[in-house]
């Protein structure tokens, strides 16, 4: 059967152009080219961890910097999680993740609320600074997750508990983010409507 909860979104601008197709219902399959290769891996385990069959198409200015590229991948990404979402009916609407990778370790809590706000703490002093992969900056790594969050509509708290290779704590903020959201998103059978007190998310 196919998943209604699904969105296909286009960007263009003078800085990039993104094409992307997703599946909130999709089982982690992933087509990612967004010419940034460090962020390709990232999105790769996004898709994987969320459960959300991801195909992102991306070119942009990365001549300059990788920048553009990016955030405009995190834009598309997060306005496509809230059309696939359409009113949210009877999903679970909260999500909570705690994710390892050797040294790092990162925590993500997610409330499908409508109302976007971003809290993330716990990065090591210098993070920010290191080119990871030699081409992605670490201060990236907040930037995307502030584009996808506000632009999917979210309350997200993302905190980094250890860390010490920048490459680690990364993707285990990228992986404890698609977990949490993978539980916030899912449907719950004994949900009956929209999941809120006022009604409307």
């Amino acid at each position: 059967m196919t998943s209604e909860r699904t969105a296909t979104l286009t960007r263009q601008t003078s800085e990039s152009s993104i094409e992307l197709v997703l599946d909130l219902d999709g089982t982690g399959m992933s087509q990612i080219s967004t010419s940034v290769p460090f962020f390709d891996h990232l999105l790769t385990a996004f898709a994987k961890h969320s459960l959300i069959d991801l195909t992102v198409t991306a070119t942009g200015d990365t001549h300059i910097d990788v920048h553009h590229t990016v955030e405009d991948t995190g834009i598309v990404l997060g306005k496509a999680i809230a059309q696939a979402l359409g009113d949210k009916s009877g999903i679970s609407r909260f999500g909570d993740a705690l994710v390892p990778l050797d040294d790092a370790l990162a925590q993500a809590v997610v409330d499908v609320s409508g109302r976007p706000y971003f809290v993330h703490s716990g990065e090591p002093a210098g993070f920010e600074f290191h080119l990871i992969g030699g081409h992605f900056t670490g201060s990236m790594v907040r930037h995307v997750f502030e584009a996808i969050t506000f632009n999917a509509g979210l309350t997200v708290h993302l905190t980094v508990l250890a860390g010490r290779d920048p490459h680690h704590i990364a993707e285990a903020e990228f992986k404890a983010y698609a977990r949490a959201l993978r539980q916030a998103i899912a449907r719950d059978d004994r949900v009956s409507g929209i999941p809120s007190t006022k009604g409307a998310l």
